[in-house]
């Protein structure tokens, strides 16, 4: 994907339009992907839900207010590393996190690096075990994903409208009315994605 794609005002659209794109990692060559089948959209300073609520601003979160394309990875619960997809342009901090991905390359490697000793569904549920899994961390914050290391890529296969949900955002309660917009988008009945059903 290009600067084009990421750039773009609209961070729900981006969103919605990254399910089934392939997310790509190559570390010294070794290549891990999968396809996206769940991400939650953040709307920046007018989302309590964002990092740069209120316009917000801080060391871990200034890659937000770059332009679109680079990687922001922030730890959750001092364990988690999550990875996010920074959108629009400089000084417009929108994000996407992406919540699940279900595995195409790399699948032995994934394991080795999860600690698992067989595929099942969860090695790329939950946006945790997508960075975990894909071996990505918080020093790949800034990275830029028009480059080779990190990067979607768009290998023309789509997923039916009627296949495609959205829901509130997952552990987002702190955000008060904004915890309930439908900024969650998922692939239906896909084993990989996250939280129940009706979430």
């Amino acid at each position: 994907m290009d600067i084009e794609f990421y750039g773009r005002k609209n961070v729900l659209q981006i969103a919605k339009e990254l399910l089934g794109k392939v997310l790509v990692t190559n570390w010294k060559g070794i290549i891990t992907s999968g396809r996206i089948v769940e991400c939650e959209a953040y709307a920046g300073i007018i989302d309590k839900a964002s990092h740069a609520s209120g316009g917000r601003r801080t060391a871990r979160n200034e890659i937000m207010y770059g332009e679109g394309g680079y990687a922001y990875v922030y730890l959750c619960y001092g364990i988690h590393h999550l990875f996010n997809i920074v959108t629009n342009s400089v000084d417009v901090p929108h994000a996407i996190l992406i919540r699940a991905l279900d595995p195409i390359e790399g699948i032995e490697e994934m394991l080795l690096r999860t600690n698992k000793k067989k595929l099942d569904h969860t090695l790329t549920r939950g946006p945790g075990n997508v960075s975990k899994a894909l071996g990505i961390f918080t020093k790949h914050t800034g990275t830029s994903l028009l480059e080779n290391k990190i990067f979607v890529v768009d290998d023309g296969e789509k997923y039916p409208k009627k296949e495609i949900a959205t829901s509130p955002r997952i552990g987002v309660d702190y955000a008060g009315k904004d915890a309930s917009l439908p900024y969650r988008f998922y692939v239906k009945e896909n084993p990989f994605v996250s939280g129940k059903p009706n979430n």
